[in-house]
């Protein structure tokens, strides 16, 4: 199972509660710029919210010293001790939900961790579950298997 923020933006206000509770939790200051998560304004009243799902792990494939890997619980984490700072997950990242602040050392992206759940007065955001496949698990596993087995044909 895969352990992730679902997002429902039919009720979002884009109050920015969850921006600023993400920014002071992970950064201890309020500043949109280094949330987790992102909200959108699509104009008439539509807000979209930006956030991992944890399913794509393009960055995972893409990291060249392996600092990012999924736990148990399927999120997708970055181990800052590995991570060399080269931002190849952040331009890999499909949803732009892999972030970068100018200044900071390594990039950072939502770990389903519920702390905007919380603060989130229009019910817009759970931590849900949802089944896991060994295609979006192990991306480059599949894909290296798949070179292999047409390699041999």
């Amino acid at each position: 199972m895969i352990k992730y923020l679902k997002l429902h933006d039919d009720k979002c206000v884009g109050c920015m509660n969850c921006v600023a509770t993400c920014s002071r939790m992970y950064f201890k200051e309020e500043n949109p710029a280094k949330s987790r998560i992102q909200v959108l304004g699509l104009g008439a009243g539509k807000f979209h919210l930006v956030a991992c799902d944890q399913e794509c792990r393009k960055c995972v494939a893409e990291c060249p010293t392996q600092a990012i890997t999924v736990n148990s619980q399927g999120v997708v984490m970055i181990n800052k001790g590995l991570c060399v700072g080269c931002l190849a997950c952040v331009a890999v990242c499909p949803i732009e939900a892999m972030r970068f602040f100018p200044g900071d050392s390594t990039p950072f992206k939502c770990i389903a961790c519920g702390s905007c759940v919380k603060t989130c007065p229009k019910e817009a955001l759970e931590i849900a579950e949802k089944e896991d496949s060994p295609a979006s698990r192990f991306p480059f596993e599949v894909a290296e298997a798949a070179r292999k087995q047409e390699a041999s044909k």
